[in-house]
């Protein structure tokens, strides 16, 4: 069965390369340019794993997971995906519940191989 993955990432260009890679691998992705349209593409069709980049247009990406826990809506695994490897905001991300911190740009086998260790098991 294959893994369900929202890429949250206002970049159009990033989206479209993240879900190329993912489609090409039997992944089902679903996509949310800002933290409003994520929180309601979780709401309405929760994903396997989410790919979270803290930098989006109407705020920091982490903001996903706060309105997430405020309305008591389970988070799927989180990924956060960045361009910064300062150890705050590896610490920020894993303290709001990020199994995962990725520096952009993302080696595809290793984006995978992340995915595929966060996704929830189907046995």
């Amino acid at each position: 069965m294959s893994v369900h993955v929202l890429i949250v990432e206002d970049s159009v260009l990033v989206t479209d390369a993240l879900r190329t890679l993912l489609e090409a691998t039997d992944h089902r992705v679903t996509t949310a340019s800002g933290v409003a349209a994520a929180v309601a593409s979780i709401e309405r069709d929760p994903p396997d794993v989410m790919l979270l980049d803290l930098g989006l247009g109407d705020g920091n990406g982490l903001l996903v997971l706060e309105r997430l826990a405020a309305a008591s809506v389970a988070c799927p695994a989180t990924i956060a995906v960045t361009g910064s490897d300062a150890p705050e905001i590896r610490e920020a991300c894993r303290a709001a519940g990020c199994v995962d911190v990725l520096l952009k740009p993302v080696p595809s086998a290793i984006l995978r191989a992340r995915i595929a260790a966060a996704a929830p098991s189907r046995g």
